[in-house]
């Protein structure tokens, strides 16, 4: 039974941001910021099925692929790596790619890949704050610049790199040709509305991602029967005994507890493992909850996310 305030491990990469706010208040001088992983504060606990992350992109991300989970079975690996992004903010102009612009042999995507002519057949496609992307395994996909992202994937670190936009890094040429799925990306289904509070923007074999947007001063009870992240994007609560504010994270697991939120309301994404969806996560208890003090007065304590540098 677990409600914790996830650490922060921290990737310095040369296409990072540098300026991270609000979403971290962490010294960002020197090397820019690329990631921010959010784990779980006990490093002996079992390792969770699923990965949240914010990425800041300055350049694009190189052109990839990550195994589904039949490719990775095949290369002994435990699972694949599908995952979604949900766009925070964007500058203007900003892209991401997802799939190609047309169907390709293996010997064709090889030959794509061997001249760099892989670049331009990606499907590129401009993005807005509040956006999500799906990206199934095999997708060929890549993130543009001006981006901030939160992406919830399966836990693999897997990747097979088509293109590096002259970073000069190894390519992957035999790996990416046999995970890749060479063509046009699937049709992004719509989100659909679970509760008035509640809104599901993926629902697939591997996660489920939502969005939350609770109302002002209103009374939540969570219930959560799997591992379930819940990343704060706006506005602030009181989820047990832990204050989070923008940029926070919660791991919840086989536990439930109460959630207070702020003057000014709430939003968030929440995750969790697939397939359906957890009807009974969240509960409005507003007008019969009763409030512990600190979650009425806003000055109990907190536990604070430990922050790990990673230099990758």
């Amino acid at each position: 039974m677990t409600i914790e305030h996830a650490s922060v491990q921290v990737a310095r990469k040369p296409w990072g941001g540098a300026d991270i706010r609000p979403w971290s208040c962490i010294d960002v001088s020197g090397d820019p910021v690329g990631e921010l992983w959010f784990e779980r504060i006990d490093k002996d606990a079992p390792g969770s099925a699923l990965l949240l992350k914010l990425l800041f992109t300055s350049q694009p991300l190189s052109i990839q692929v990550h195994p589904n989970d039949e490719f990775a079975h095949a290369i002994d690996l435990p699972n694949g790596k599908t995952e979604a992004w949900y766009i925070l903010s964007a500058a203007p102009g900003a892209r991401v790619a997802l799939g190609l612009t047309r169907r390709l042999t293996p010997q064709a995507l090889r030959a794509a890949i061997r001249d760099g002519s892989i670049a331009g057949l990606v499907q590129w496609r401009p993005v807005a704050k509040g956006d999500f992307i799906c990206v199934p395994g095999g997708t060929i996909h890549a993130i543009g610049a001006g981006i901030v992202l939160a992406e919830i994937q399966q836990r693999s670190d897997t990747t097979f790199r088509l293109f590096d936009f002259g970073r000069h890094r190894e390519l992957h040429e035999d790996d990416a040709v046999a995970a890749s799925d060479a063509g046009p990306s699937q049709a992004q289904s719509a989100p659909r509305r679970l509760t008035d509070a509640r809104r599901i923007l993926v629902a697939s074999p591997q996660f489920v991602l939502e969005r939350v947007d609770f109302q002002a001063n209103s009374q939540w009870a969570l219930d959560a029967n799997r591992e379930t992240w819940m990343l704060v994007i706006e506005g602030k609560a009181r989820i047990g005994h832990t204050d989070a504010t923008v940029g926070d994270a919660i791991f919840i697991e086989a536990d439930s507890a109460g959630i207070a939120i702020g003057l000014d309301g709430m939003s968030g994404l929440v995750a969790y493992p697939g397939p359906d969806p957890m009807v009974s996560l969240l509960q409005d208890c507003t007008g019969r909850a009763t409030k512990s003090p600190d979650a009425s007065t806003g000055t109990g304590s907190r536990k604070s996310g430990k922050i790990i540098e990673a230099q990758t």
